[in-house]
């Protein structure tokens, strides 16, 4: 049996709506047991807010089939440094993780800088995390995504807040959400799954597809998001399967490869 890792954004739903046949991929990946994460690199939101969302475009995915950049940020540093603290600029998704793994979030002394999504950087924040860094705070980011989007366009993102603090600090931060394939490997450790039989999809050459490799998954690109077939081309690297979407594994979830009869 395959499990599944898909990205949400560009995969299942554009902003608020639902992409045809999403619906029916997770209602037959939960009815026939198949393990699957959605994942995320947005780490605004807690897995339970994020289900909330989903359901409203009339997608159903459980809380803990959620897998955010946010939670990957916890697990890392659950394995690096148990117990430990730090300043954290970002919302309820990411403060929240971090509460979950015991951390204490403060501004004095602590041993991360956690930069984080928010649709309200804050100037003082950014400076406070700019000079904790310069004192020695290790410097952590949830993924490295320059802009997000909005009904308004692109608003800055994590990449572009971190690359101003590198700017002024001289330290590089550590991202964890993709396309780093820590994020691929914590999630597939929340699934209990292996590299071998899991397969990623994704919307994105250079994140998605890229960290799936990475890990060591399978991988398909759906053309419901930013990379097209011919932007494809342009990577040195290919995806296993390029696919319109997601509906078409709709009936095919045992073969996503097509490599049956």
């Amino acid at each position: 049996m395959w499990a599944y890792l898909m990205d949400m954004d560009g995969v299942l739903v554009h902003e608020e709506h639902l992409i045809p046949g999403a619906d029916q991929l997770v209602a037959e990946l939960t009815a026939s047991g198949t393990p699957f994460r959605v994942l995320t690199n947005n780490s605004i939101y807690t897995p339970r807010d994020l289900r909330a969302r989903l359901l409203r475009t009339g997608l159903d995915v459980p809380e803990e089939a959620i897998w955010t950049s946010a939670l990957a940020t916890a697990r890392f540093l659950q394995t690096q440094r148990p117990g430990g603290s730090a300043f954290v600029i970002g919302e309820a998704g990411l403060t929240t993780a971090l509460h979950e793994i015991g951390y204490v979030l403060t501004d004095r002394d602590p041993d991360y800088v956690v930069l984080g999504e928010t649709r309200t950087y804050s100037f003082t924040a950014i400076t406070r995390a700019i000079r904790l860094v310069e004192e020695g705070a290790r410097f952590i980011a949830t993924n490295p995504d320059a802009t997000g989007p909005s009904r308004e366009g692109s608003l800055p993102a994590t990449g572009s807040v971190a690359a101003l603090i590198e700017r002024a600090t001289g330290r590089s931060p550590y991202f964890v959400g993709k396309p780093n394939p820590l994020m691929m490997r914590s999630a597939l450790n929340s699934l209990g799954a292996h590299s071998e039989t899991t397969l990623m999809i994704g919307d994105r050459m250079d994140t998605d597809v890229r960290s799936g490799l990475e890990a060591g998954l399978k991988t398909i690109l759906v053309l419901t998001g930013i990379s097209t077939r011919d932007t494809a081309e342009l990577y040195p690297y290919r995806p296993n399967r390029v696919i319109d979407s997601v509906a078409e594994l709709v009936g095919r979830s045992h073969d996503p490869l097509g490599e049956g009869a």
